[in-house]
């Protein structure tokens, strides 16, 4: 059988192939912060990237594989920026607020919308929710070192959850507090991290003295 010019693929030299995945992931992610996955067929794709449709495949196997690599390269770059927030010489409540702040920076950009586009994807789907398992667990280890460290300057005197009961109860509230602002909520938002604020301020009085 014949085959069209459309559906023929050929594959770009070896040294544009850097150009055409990342031509790819680009596209893509702003894809699924504009319009989701469910609006983003290869076409669609391929059309926003301006390459030939059947690179999609050719270099990630299937859309999902692309997808959740959009994610995996976004969190890297997000993952080095709080490795050396948190590793700052300055007290624990500064790190915690310029996090807050990044949190805010990361709405604007998308990749809360990205997480959360691929989580709903990966309720039904065992390799891709493994996936994002992965990258749960990146996010949890920055935590875990940056509070293991506070942890040790405010133990003394005070009551404090233990390590991975604080870096869960963080998780939950940053992913929670996403969820909401997505959809427009923000009733209470600023309450709670006002009193949180307030907290860590007591424990930094209490760590002087």
């Amino acid at each position: 059988m014949t085959k069209t010019a459309e559906t023929v693929v050929a594959a770009p030299p070896a040294r544009d192939r850097e150009l055409v995945t990342q031509a790819l992931l680009d596209a893509a992610e702003r894809l699924l912060v504009s319009e989701g996955h469910a609006a983003i067929s290869t076409r669609r794709l391929a059309r926003e990237a301006g390459v030939n449709h059947g690179l999609v495949h050719y270099y990630f196997g299937s859309m999902e594989e692309l997808l959740v690599q959009v994610l995996e390269r976004f969190t890297v770059r997000l993952i080095a920026r709080q490795r050396e927030m948190y590793g700052a010489d300055e007290p624990f409540i500064e790190r915690w607020r310029t996090a807050w702040r990044f949190h805010e920076a990361d709405l604007a950009a998308g990749y809360p919308k990205i997480w959360h586009e691929l989580q709903a994807m990966a309720w039904n789907r065992l390799e891709l929710r493994a996936r994002l398992v992965a990258v749960n667990r990146e996010w949890r280890a920055v935590l875990r070192a940056a509070f293991a460290r506070a942890l040790d300057q405010y133990r003394a005197g005070t009551t404090l959850p233990p390590l991975d009961g604080l870096v869960a109860l963080v998780m939950m509230l940053a992913q929670g507090a996403q969820a909401e602002r997505l959809l427009g909520i923000e009733e209470g938002h600023a309450e709670l991290l006002g009193w949180i604020d307030g907290w860590l301020q007591s424990l930094e009085g209490g760590r002087a003295r």
